[in-house]
């Protein structure tokens, strides 16, 4: 059965001069900031929406590696991910660069990249964004 998963954004004035709040409507975890300098220049304790996305990407695909290598019996202890999503003006998002280390046991570094390279591919959040260059980086602790 198909989930549904809703977040708003009220926004005042324009793009440039104005300002907005998102809010994480199907978490409750709160509103958040958001504006054009936070894509643009320095974030100054606003989000962003490549910032959303990295996180939405990041623990995706932290997600379905780590079933990845459970259903390779070689568990996961730990995984940490990071996505750095890369916003152009003027162009859009040019690229995203996932980076993951973990820590598990049994497993080559070989065996690890080829699981992790797997999970990039079939994490739903890496389909959705196809549209840009997904990279990974995946090393053994």
């Amino acid at each position: 059965m198909p989930v549904t998963r809703t977040a708003t954004t009220v926004w005042t004035g324009t793009l440039f001069e104005g300002s907005g709040e998102v809010t994480l409507n199907s978490s409750g975890l709160g509103t958040y900031a958001v504006n054009w300098p936070a894509r643009s220049a320095e974030p100054n304790g606003t989000t962003s929406p490549e910032e959303l996305i990295a996180a939405a990407h990041s623990s995706c695909f932290s997600m379905a590696f780590s079933n990845g290598l459970a259903n390779n019996n070689t568990p996961a202890t730990t995984l940490t991910t990071s996505a750095a999503v890369e916003f152009t003006p003027g162009t859009g998002i040019t690229g995203i660069a996932l980076t993951v280390e973990g820590v598990v046991a049994g497993l080559s570094e070989e065996e690890f990249v080829r699981l992790a390279s797997a999970a990039k591919e079939g994490c739903p959040v890496s389909q959705a964004l196809k549209a840009v260059p997904i990279t990974l980086t995946a090393t053994l602790a």
